[in-house]
């Protein structure tokens, strides 16, 4: 009890710090966004990640004491490919042009800007009021600005351009018109030949709407100023800037916006999930080797991974029906499965450049068990048996692989774990095992589905009843006084990757878990420290955990942590998506790690686990403060259906699962009990 109370009022200080922390809030309506008015809370300065299919941009921007707004952007275009054309081989440039400073307004230049408000959703829109330099007549004949225009400016990626565009309304707020001229401008660098694969690139920055313009009180004038690369022996994009604005809009609030849905009493949580959505979304690249889905950061893009692809994102994209997420999803699988072989070399960890090459500096990571789970998961959850069909081969390949990794202990071995020797993680990791375990699950699943035969799924469901006991008996141990696991052999520090039994429903030491997830040794402000005494926290790993503390039934606890989590990330200081790490990369929001945000909820709150292409197990953790929730356009297994949660009684639910056109079907439950849902049906 004493414990109990303890961890209570660990998580109460954490949420408590995390509120202090706040600076943005809620916008308001339909599709709530954030916003920041500022006020005395200056300067401030951010960082946040944007992106579409041919290019990516990271904004630095800030208010300054003044008021003023100062953003730098950093371009990111991963099919113009530098040398050496590696990991990190995309064209990067950066441009700090001030394009207010090129106007001229009745001879005169606008100045003394003041930020009036910085929303985010989807793009970054600062509204800032100005003032022209006037000269009064009087003793110290000073000049000061006179309030003259009000700027909006809008920042986004194109969709499908290689292109960022920055949207410009100038609106007249004073009592006399004005004369506004917009110059016709370019700003060009060409990059050095030797360093290009291509050949030299040209980076530009060009105004869109360039002329004289007489604006009456009250009247507006809009122009653009447009950021592109392109090969300097080619000529540069036109691009009409409402139709990106246009199609920028329906991607976020249609395309992603209107699919996968969460309705719950907590408006934090529903508005982080929906900005988690789009950044998992829209950092896909068109590369020659197909859509590549990208971490990002300004180091990852027309790449794949075996962990931020194939077992952080991919097993989400069925669940949204975002069909180029699927695309990506499919295409990292097929890519990984051009490398298998029949000696059983390691896969490799990355496969980049466009698809031809790869990165394999770890070792092996465990990759093979990252993508046995992530692609099994994938191929239930998308509801085709063509595709799971064609993903068998790979699966299958990849549990035969970790089955001969197995040890005198009966646990996987593997050089390293995804974070490759940045931690110790011995011979043999929990992560690792704990993965193969769930593709194993998995795999009983499919073999049934596909008609492989009874004999292949008896031989997956024995091995995984034996990876599980040999998890349990070889990692389960007492760890900084709590009963929970070590993360490999010797291992005496809590680590907070001892969350991942709980992910895959081994739950031997899942209280003691629990305990040591939310200890003092682990919990701070901004989740979950990688390894007790180290300042060091992966949000990959945070987010797992809040996925494992609901499987585990503590749906209070976790609610509160994911509430808290979200409402550091959404509208504190660094905003608006989950993060990498820190200090590594100063919290660059990769957007695998969003994907996984996503994940915490559909398959921790909600407890969606495929056990068929048209069926799935459901276990809703809804905590005791609300009443109910629900999932609306959830487009897995082929269908289009929403999840309602009621609470009837304090341990008694109401489950509706209602198919797009069909009847809806209602359980009654209590808590923690898990149905399984045929769709079918």
């Amino acid at each position: 009890m004493i414990r109990k109370t303890a961890l209570c009022i660990l998580c109460f200080l954490f949420a408590a710090a995390v509120a202090k922390a706040q600076r943005w809030h809620l916008d308001e309506g339909p599709m709530p966004g954030i916003a920041w008015c500022p006020g005395n809370d200056t300067p401030h300065a951010d960082h946040i990640e944007m992106s579409g299919e041919r290019m990516a941009v990271v904004l630095r921007w800030g208010v300054d004491e003044r008021g003023a707004f100062r953003a730098e952007r950093s371009l990111v275009f991963p099919m113009l490919r530098t040398l050496p054309n590696d990991t990190h081989g995309s064209l990067m440039y950066r441009m700090a042009t001030d394009i207010p400073s090129l106007l001229g307004v009745d001879g005169l230049v606008l100045q003394a800007e003041r930020v009036e408000r910085v929303a985010i959703d989807g793009a970054v829109e600062v509204r800032s009021r100005w003032g022209l330099g006037r000269t009064n007549v009087g003793a110290a004949r000073r000049t000061e600005p006179v309030p003259a225009a009000t700027m909006t400016r809008t920042i986004f990626p194109s969709c499908r351009l290689p292109m960022l565009c920055e949207r410009y309304v100038l609106r007249n707020i004073g009592p006399k018109s004005l004369t506004v001229c917009v110059p016709a401008f370019s700003q060009v660098a060409t990059t050095d030949p030797a360093k290009g694969l291509d050949g030299a690139y040209a980076v530009r920055c060009d105004l869109a709407g360039s002329g004289t313009y007489r604006l009456a009180p009250g009247d507006s004038l809009c122009f653009a100023a447009l950021f592109q690369a392109h090969r300097a022996d080619e000529p540069p994009l036109a691009a009409d800037v409402e139709a990106e604005w246009a199609a920028r809009r329906a991607f976020v609030r249609d395309t992603v916006g209107a699919n996968l849905v969460l309705e719950t009493p907590d408006p934090v949580i529903d508005t982080q999930f929906r900005y988690a959505k789009l950044r998992a979304s829209e950092s896909i690249c068109a590369t020659k080797g197909g859509y590549m889905h990208a971490p990002g950061g300004e180091s990852y893009y027309a790449a794949i991974w075996a962990n931020d692809q194939a077992e952080y994102v991919d097993p989400f994209f069925p669940y949204l029906g975002y069909g180029v997420g699927n695309a990506s999803a499919l295409n990292s699988f097929r890519h990984f499965a051009r490398f298998m072989n029949p000696e059983f070399r390691p896969l490799p960890s990355s496969i980049i450049a466009e698809g031809t090459d790869i990165w394999d500096g770890a070792g092996d990571r465990g990759d093979a068990a990252m993508i046995a789970s992530g692609a099994a998961r994938y191929a239930l959850a998308s509801g085709s048996e063509a595709e799971a069909r064609e993903l068998w081969p790979l699966i299958e390949w990849c549990l035969a692989y970790c089955h001969r990794q197995l040890t005198q202990q009966g646990v996987v071995a593997s050089d390293s774990d995804e974070l490759e020797g940045r931690f110790p993680a011995g011979d043999a990791n929990l992560c690792t095992s704990t993965l193969y375990y769930d593709a194993l699950r998995s795999a009983v699943s499919l073999t049934r589905e596909l008609g492989l035969g009874a004999a292949k799924t008896r031989i997956y469901a024995q091995r995984a009843r034996r990876l599980g006991a040999a998890i349990e008996r070889h990692f389960g141990a007492e760890v900084g006084g709590y009963d929970t696991y070590r993360y490999y052999e010797g291992n005496t520090l809590l680590r907070s990757w001892i969350c991942m039994p709980l992910i895959v429903g081994l739950d031997k030491h899942r209280e003691g878990t629990v305990r040591a997830l939310l200890g003092p040794e682990l919990l701070t402000d901004d989740g979950l420290l990688t390894e007790q005494g180290s300042a060091t926290f992966w949000d990959r790993s945070t987010l797992y955990a809040l996925r494992g503390i609901y499987n585990a039934g503590h749906a209070d606890r976790a609610t509160e942590l994911l509430h808290a989590y979200s409402q550091r990330r959404l509208l504190g200081d660094h905003v608006p998506y989950p993060i990498e790490a820190w200090p590594e990369g100063s919290q660059r929001h990769l957007s695998a790690e969003s994907g996984l945000y996503c994940r915490v909820v559909t398959e921790g709150l909600f407890g969606i686990r495929p056990v068929g292409l048209r069926s799935f197990e459901l276990t809703p953790s809804m905590p005791a403060g609300w009443d109910r929730m629900r999932l609306r356009r959830i487009r897995a297994f082929g269908s289009d259906f929403d999840i309602e949660v009621v609470r009837e009684a304090a341990d008694r639910l109401c489950v509706t699962v209602a198919r797009r056109g069909a009847a809806p079907h209602r359980h009654r439950i209590a808590a923690g009990e898990t149905l399984t849902i045929r769709l079918t049906e």
